[in-house]
């Protein structure tokens, strides 16, 4: 049996419905922007990686080597001093040279300190210690181009190309050699089987080096990497492999070499490649006083949308920071309007940088 209303009010237009109506239409506004702090909570750190740059010791040397073995094009050259660019690398009274190189659609960096000069990297250096990195090159011809790179007479990392097993699904097929540049600076050269790689690496071309898939480092633990890379900064995984056998032995030229391989990725620009090295387990740490003028020391750009909401993520997880902060650079030639320097969980550097 259903109740009357009050003289005069209709059941759905009397206060009491009124009131209902109201209290609905606030729990809707409350969930309605609790899922849109979820959305943006969501929404990725990290938009675009790269430009990848590396320390010099010549920055005339290191670009025609870029230029004359691996055919990349000069951008830009800047030259760098000041208060802003001290506190972004933490090197006090920095004055730099900066070499932009093109590739395809990627860049690098070549940045030689005038002051103060840095420490050169160890010559006993392995692929397995922490402070390894690298960027592969993409070749249309791998015979080719490892033709061209003995012609120049580059020091060999790897013992020759290594052509990856078939029996891993992930990795079957992929041909890559190291080598070094000038200053022991480990590169790759990379080419992809079809069906692997992203296809613009598969398109017809008259180019025999064809642009920066990714730049890889070695970590310790996979698992803290993501929770840094993936879970924080908001990159995505693209893929995962493990490799072993006597051509990953030859290609990172150590012996017993066994490594788990994990990719991540932004909307735009190379990917980052973890190598964790489940054995040989005995690659040391990255040395823990190393600076930006050490030529040991490569930088991975990262440009995020917002700088003042990164740096505030970044110091609630205790991420330890080279620069004091985010550091205002204002207009210049620094490219980008405020950055800040950051260590990953194993002392790779990254560079975080924003319009404002």
């Amino acid at each position: 049996m259903s109740m009357p209303g009050r003289p005069g009010e209709s059941a759905s237009g009397g206060p009491v419905a009124r009131r209902r109506l109201a209290l609905r239409s606030l729990a809707l506004a409350a969930l309605v922007v609790v899922l849109a702090g979820l959305t943006s909570a969501a929404e990725p750190l990290v938009t675009e990686i790269g430009p990848i740059g590396l320390t010099v010791s010549d920055a005339d040397r290191a670009a025609a080597f870029f230029a004359e073995v691996l055919t990349f094009e000069k951008v830009s050259e800047v030259e760098l001093a000041g208060d802003a660019f001290e506190h972004l690398h933490g090197v006090f009274g920095a004055r730099a040279r900066v070499v932009r190189m093109r590739l395809g659609e990627e860049h690098i960096e070549l940045t030689e300190f005038l002051a103060p000069r840095g420490r050169p990297i160890p010559v006993d250096s392995r692929s397995n210690d922490h402070w390894f990195q690298h960027i592969a090159i993409i070749v249309s011809d791998m015979d080719a181009a490892y033709a061209r790179l003995v012609e120049h007479g580059v020091t060999h990392a790897s013992t020759a190309p290594q052509r990856l097993p078939d029996w891993n699904p992930n990795a079957g097929g992929i041909r890559a050699f190291y080598f070094e540049d000038p200053d022991g600076h480990p590169l790759e050269i990379l080419a992809f089987p079809p069906g692997k790689g992203s296809p613009r690496w598969h398109r017809v071309s008259d180019r025999l080096f064809l642009g920066i898939d990714h730049t890889a480092i070695v970590v310790g633990s996979t698992e803290a990497s993501l929770r840094f890379y993936r879970d924080r900064l908001g990159l995505e995984v693209g893929g995962a492999s493990e490799n072993l056998g006597a051509e990953q032995e030859h290609l990172n030229n150590v012996f017993g070499a066994r490594l788990r391989i994990t990719s991540l990725h932004a909307a735009r620009g190379p990917s980052i490649e973890l190598l964790q090295y489940l054995s040989p387990s005995d690659g040391r740490p990255y040395p823990l006083d190393a600076k930006s003028n050490d030529l040991v020391r490569w930088r991975i750009r990262l440009a995020v949308a917002d700088g003042v909401a990164a740096e505030r993520e970044l110091l609630a997880g205790d991420t330890p920071f080279i620069s004091p902060g985010l550091v205002q650079l204002g207009e210049g030639p620094f490219g980008f309007g405020a950055g800040m320097m950051l260590r990953d969980p194993d002392g790779h550097a990254l560079e975080l940088v924003t319009a404002r």
